[in-house]
């Protein structure tokens, strides 16, 4: 996939910190900071210097630890990876926060700010005063300790595996076994599954235990009532508040559930089986074995590259780019961290993708979904400021979930047989529609962790169980596993290494429903929004990203239920025998 007209990205010529600048040497990171901190910004062309300054200095820093964090997310078994970050984020993060608190002050303070685009600052303004007033010296080693604890999640579960036909091989593989017709292997790779899972619960359980309570303090000590309401503060959730999650819980229960479950009795008739069982739920209903789009990492670049000209040439030589910069980690592996993520790197403006691919349908979705926040990388690349990039995640999954939703009707890149892609394509639909519902299940079940900080591990299975029958299919039957069900959160990486972010993908599946309805009518008009709205960044508020982007900012019960009914509709053309 050689292609000699690839432009390869290089970083900006520096112009504050010099080009063998070591973040990771405070005797080198502290002076750039109090040169900041002390400097007089006598008129506006000071402060525009300053920011660019600033922002120069905060690409740099972030681009370093983010490399540290991929290196110990590609191999979490290795100590020098796992102890280069931990220095980081032990040893740096901690007194860069208290200058970074004076920097922010400093600017607030700066009678120069009147003349800067109000527009275009308006959202930095207004994260910057949200840091200032959450800003307590007392959290910082809170903070360290909290990011410290966090990483074990993906160490525990990164060293799980299963024992298949005398192989060793990774949860993500394993989970490809559950597309197997033969429903005694199915059961029994789903019970072994679950029993590691099952053999580190108390590990987790502690760990949660933990980040629970060291998370409610630094809550306390700036001032709020839990984490909860500490962290909609963080976040800058300034377009929606907690009474609006809530909304979004009842509607996509109302709207999604009984539809799911008509679904899996229709699924149930079809397997012709008594009872609808957790290992039922991936195998094909006529039979047919697993979805195969790709075989290895390799192919999956090209198929993706492939799939990506035919939405637009600009984005599948974006991810040409990634590739030939090295700039991708796909396939599982022993000691891999567990999960994808698409890192921003924004010094040199290209991200890093990571994923735990094993060849399922499951991974191409991976692929496109982590593709999309891609794009949207490489089209913020050139906003003039690092904090203009720093999307919120209303905005950055709206980029990747229309992405899979636009390339679903190019997955004919990944499958030459027709009855193949109609499958892909009706699963995708039906994962959709169970994904939202377990959004909102995920969402409230973290509103009641820090709601109750007091709660026992016993307590927490008891919510879980109880509150989760309003999100989840009565059809399926769990008797007898009840232990495995109620450690299903367990499974969710978010609630441990990133909390509360997790209704984002709520939202901006309901965004990428409509982009996507959008693009069957007009897909050039739709792809041209879609560009103009990402090049944005967070420059704008998220309904002002929305409407740019040629859709509205909704969770009411009136729009889920509109949305609801075009993937009725689409999903009754896949589902047509």
């Amino acid at each position: 996939m050689e292609n000699s007209t690839l432009e390869i990205p290089k970083k900006p010529a520096r112009q504050f910190v010099s080009e063998n600048f070591d973040p990771g040497n405070w005797s080198e990171v502290e002076p750039r900071y109090k040169d900041l901190a002390e400097r007089n910004i006598d008129n506006a062309d000071d402060l525009n210097k300053w920011l660019q300054d600033w922002s120069e200095l905060d690409a740099v820093i972030s681009e370093n630890l983010g490399w540290r964090h991929i290196n110990m997310t590609c191999d979490t078994a290795n100590k020098e990876f796992v102890d280069s970050y931990n220095f980081f984020i032990t040893e740096i993060e901690p007194k860069i926060a208290p200058w970074q608190f004076k920097l922010q002050k400093k600017f607030d303070a700066c009678p120069f700010t009147k003349e800067l685009d109000p527009v275009l600052f308006r959202n930095f303004f207004r994260q910057t005063r949200n840091a200032i007033s959450i800003f307590r010296e007392e959290n910082i080693p809170l903070v360290m300790k909290m990011n410290q604890e966090s990483q074990k999640y993906g160490s525990i579960c990164g060293a799980l595996t299963i024992t298949w036909d005398g192989k060793e091989i990774t949860l993500p593989q394993a989970a490809n076994l559950l597309k197997e017709g033969d429903r005694s292997r199915r059961e029994e790779a789903f019970r072994k599954v679950q029993e590691k899972r099952k053999s580190v619960e108390t590990d987790l359980d502690n760990l949660l235990n933990t980040l629970v309570e060291i998370r409610n303090q630094i809550g306390l000590n700036a001032g709020f009532k839990n984490f909860r309401d500490y962290k909609f503060v963080q976040l800058g959730r300034f377009d929606y508040s907690v009474e609006d999650c809530r909304k979004f819980h009842n509607s996509v229960s109302g709207a999604l559930l009984p539809l799911v479950e008509k679904i899996d009795r229709k699924r149930k008739e079809k397997l012709k089986v008594n009872s609808l069982r957790p290992w039922d739920m991936e195998v094909d209903v006529s039979g047919k074995g697993p979805l195969k789009p790709f075989e290895g990492a390799k192919d999956l670049i090209q198929k993706t590259v492939h799939c990506f000209r035919n939405i637009d040439s600009w984005f599948s030589e974006r991810i040409e780019i990634m590739n030939e910069m090295g700039h991708f980690d796909l396939e599982s592996r022993k000691g891999k961290a567990p999960g994808g993520y698409n890192y921003p790197l924004y010094e040199i403006g290209v991200p890093f993708i990571f994923m735990n691919a094993a060849g399922s349908q499951r991974d191409l979705v991976t692929m496109v979904h982590e593709g999309g926040h891609a794009v949207h990388s490489f089209l913020t690349r050139d906003l003039e400021l690092t904090e203009f990039k720093g999307l919120t995640s209303e905005v950055a999954e709206l980029a990747s979930m229309s992405m899979e939703l636009i390339s679903m009707e190019h997955w004919d890149s990944f499958y030459s047989d027709k009855n193949d892609l109609k499958r892909a394509r009706k699963e995708q639909l039906e994962k959709i529609l169970r994904g939202i519902l377990w959004i909102a299940r995920v969402d409230n079940f973290q509103h009641w962790l820090y709601e109750n900080p007091a709660h026992t591990a016993e307590e927490r299975k008891q919510f879980w169980m109880q509150d989760g029958k309003r999100f989840t299919s009565s059809v399926i039957d769990w008797s007898g596993l009840e232990e495995f069900a109620a450690i299903g959160w367990q499974g969710q990486l978010h609630i441990y290494e990133v909390p509360f972010y997790y209704i984002e993908y709520g939202f901006a599946q309901l965004g990428a429903l409509a982009m996507w309805r959008n693009y069957l009518a007009d897909p050039q008009k739709t792809i041209g929004q879609y560009k103009e709205a990402l090049k944005l960044g967070y420059t704008r508020s998220i309904p002002e990203i929305y409407q740019t982007a040629g859709i509205t900012f909704d969770f009411s019960p009136e729009y889920v239920s509109d949305l609801v009914s075009f993937v009725v509709k689409k999903y009754a053309e896949l589902d047509e025998d």
